[in-house]
């Protein structure tokens, strides 16, 4: 009797536990898991720089996450390589190019973090339309580090 009272104490316990952590993950991703997504980008790049872009594009592998998704861009020529839910609308493009709906040029923000030393993370805000959503832009900030010849990036939305 008593083993089955606690099995059941257990068991109601663990269910909480599961269901408080699934409340807290949310509909959008965090500044958290976005810097979580881009260690794992930046291991992804470093073990199959091939195989990692191509994952990024399909958005598999944990690669695509709610708001949540990694892109990469040349570091000499500021050219899109990866771009996760954006990659019909950006790959080939040049993100030294990119103005925000207020015309922030970010884009210039990101092609300079990606000049900086390798594993410096630089933060970079401006304003983009959210995947799935709507088409209006709302605030976003994107960790950015250099990877040898790339540039690679999450972001999360405000």
């Amino acid at each position: 009797m008593i083993r089955s009272l606690m099995f059941g104490a257990a068991s109601a316990a663990a269910l909480t536990i599961s269901t408080a952590a699934f409340a807290q993950q949310g509909q959008f991703g965090s500044a958290r898991e976005a810097k979580a997504m881009l260690d794992k980008a930046v291991a992804a790049v470093k073990a199959d720089k091939a195989k990692a872009l191509d994952t990024f594009n399909k958005g598999e592998d944990g690669f695509r996450d709610r708001d949540l998704y990694p892109f990469c861009s040349n570091t000499n020529d500021g050219t899109f390589v990866a771009v996760g839910a954006n990659v019909k609308q950006l790959l080939g493009t040049d993100v030294r190019a990119l103005k925000d709906s207020t015309g922030k040029a970010y884009g210039l923000e990101l092609y300079a973090a990606a000049q900086k030393p390798e594993g410096e993370i630089s933060e970079i805000s401006y304003m983009f339309t959210r995947p799935g959503g709507d088409k209006t832009p709302v605030p976003k900030v994107t960790f950015v580090t250099r990877v040898g010849d790339l540039a690679c990036g999450v972001g999360y939305y405000k």
